[in-house]
């Protein structure tokens, strides 16, 4: 769903939101797949369902790429990964009520790039759904509930000259978080028209805990920093066709609040404390709405407006990173951003099945208190707080820095020729501009970091025979700027994958995939000593998918 504003998915969707649909059916004895390819990765996948009960797990490695190519020295290594994930689920009937009891955990491990860097995370949640009907009113209820527990292990090193070496920066040993939620909706729908009302409520609350100032062999220096948030609030939507026309509006009004925020510092050797910072509690009141109108036919139109906000998270207010020699810190003065938006759009729907379905959308927004990270300080040198940025490196803080107007086009065109042929075209084209006013002059007229002005994709499947399926997706990323001062390119790039599945029997089917068929370099980062980091490199996979 395109856009901000008002709905059953709460604050924090600026520009959007995907609904994940978890799958609830496969075949009787379950679905499973293991693969392999270059690099030494491997990986196995399945789901299970009886009765009520669901069950999914994967596990995946690799050895990864070494991101760095010119430049390269004995400091830099491969991208290794490995992860294990899955879940339980049981979603019975009960007394006329639909209910989900759900599960999950995950646990990940990655190496950086760099020697002596690397990061372990782990995560648990719990979630309670339940669902029923009063056919009396014509309505229908929802409830749900959930927690998350997580936790993150992360080592940074300062880069050597010549990447020859790396030296301990940083260790956050534990990264623990903790969220509960709750929303619940009531919702009737007549066919011409209905409504919806409900409301939703999240607690979270986190801390990072770490050693930093690595001097003559060991770190010198502890910090625990953290804190906790709330984010609140209550909506009413409504939707009336007349005719070919569906108008829709809905407002919702929330409340934030950021508290309990402390940053305390201490010397290792003695305990002594060398920094203590309490942050004022913050929070607000803050309204949003979004309304719409579409009209259905050969030729469909839709126009929307809408506002949506986003208060920040609390890696943003409390948790400082470092990559390289790049240093990032917190700020917990931070204050929500609000977003302001319309599109208009037409549209073809291809009703007669093999007809061009297509559509065209054209937007602007305004993003006022963007939260971005802006450039404070250039190594080599000594700063508040942050320490020593090595020669090489920058050191940045999240602030609000002023506005961000944007305005573009977003298109799509595709066509289905039976089951034989298929054939998808999608771009965008956004023109971004921030204005950083008296906070962050220095950015006004730049464009904000990581956005491309132009990127398209292109997808073409072909069954050559009922067994045999072949697909290539183009992928297309104009150039963009790595950093807020525009000052790190990242030259654009267009990547080929190809992928064949062939089912070898109703139970058994094989795959190969071609990733990054040309071998593009897509560069993904550059440090400011010019030191450029690539996406993966060309790769070949192959795997087996089956049931018993």
């Amino acid at each position: 769903m395109r856009g901000a504003g008002a709905g059953p998915y709460g604050a924090g969707a600026l520009t959007g939101v995907v609904q994940l649909a978890e799958r609830t059916r496969v075949p009787v004895h379950g679905e499973y797949e293991v693969f392999a390819g270059e690099r030494e990765s491997y990986g196995a996948q399945g789901a299970f369902a009886v009765g009520d009960l669901f069950l999914a797990g994967g596990w995946q490695k690799t050895a990864g790429w070494t991101p760095v190519r010119a430049g390269r020295g004995a400091a830099d290594e491969p991208l290794a990964y490995e992860a294990l994930s899955g879940v339980v689920r049981y979603a019975p009937q009960v007394a006329g009520l639909d209910m989900a009891i759900r599960a999950s955990a995950y646990e990940e491990s990655r190496d950086s790039g760099l020697a002596g860097a690397s990061s372990r995370a782990t995560g648990a949640s719990a979630s309670l759904a339940v669902a029923g009907r009063s056919p009396g009113l014509g309505t229908e209820w929802r409830l749900q509930v959930w927690s998350r527990v997580s936790d993150l292990e992360n080592s940074s090193v300062a880069v050597g000259a010549g990447r020859a070496t790396t030296t301990p920066a940083n260790e956050q040993y534990a990264t623990p978080a903790v969220g509960i939620g709750v929303n619940a909706a009531l919702r009737m729908d007549r066919g011409t028209g209905g409504w919806e009302v409900g409301g939703d409520f999240r607690y979270a609350e986190g801390e990072t805990r770490e050693h930093f100032r690595f001097m003559a062999g060991d770190f010198t220096r502890g910090r625990v920093a953290g804190g906790a948030q709330t984010v609140g609030g209550v909506y009413g939507e409504a939707w009336r066709d007349f005719g070919p026309w569906r108008l829709t509006g809905g407002g919702r009004i929330d409340h934030w609040a950021s508290f309990d925020g402390s940053r305390r510092e201490r010397d290792l050797a003695s305990g002594a404390p060398t920094l203590t910072f309490t942050p004022r509690d913050a929070d607000g009141w803050q309204p949003t709405a979004r309304v719409g109108a579409r009209r259905e036919g050969p030729l469909v139109l839709r126009a929307a407006a809408y506002a949506g906000f986003r208060p920040p998270s609390l890696n943003e207010l409390h948790r400082p990173f470092r990559v390289g020699n790049d240093v990032t810190e917190a700020n917990a003065e931070l204050e929500p951003e609000v977003l302001y938006g319309a599109e208009l759009g037409l549209g073809g729907d291809g009703a007669r099945g093999e007809d061009w379905l297509w559509s065209a959308t054209l937007f602007t927004s305004r993003l006022e208190g963007a939260m971005t990270n802006v450039t404070i300080g250039v190594g080599p040198g000594t700063f508040p707080i942050a320490g020593f940025i090595p020669a090489g490196g920058v050191l940045r803080q999240r602030q609000n820095a002023g506005d961000i107007d944007a305005v573009g086009v977003e298109a799509e065109l595709s066509r289905q020729w039976g089951e034989a042929f298929g054939l998808r075209l999608a771009g965008a084209w956004t023109d971004a501009e921030v204005d950083g006013g008296s906070v962050a002059p220095q950015l006004t007229g730049l464009r904000p970091a990581q956005t491309p002005k132009v990127s398209a994709t292109a997808d073409v499947t072909w069954r050559v025979a009922e067994p045999l399926k072949l697909t290539a997706q183009v992928r297309y990323e104009g150039q963009r700027w790595e950093d807020d001062l525009n000052s790190r390119s990242l030259g654009a790039a267009t990547t080929l994958d190809l992928r064949a599945d062939w089912r070898l029997s109703g139970k058994v089917g094989l795959w190969l995939a071609l990733d990054n068929v040309t071998d593009e370099a897509v560069e993904t980062g550059q440090t400011a000593d010019g030191i450029e980091s690539f996406d993966a490199p060309r790769a070949v996979r192959i795997g087996l998918r089956f049931t018993p």
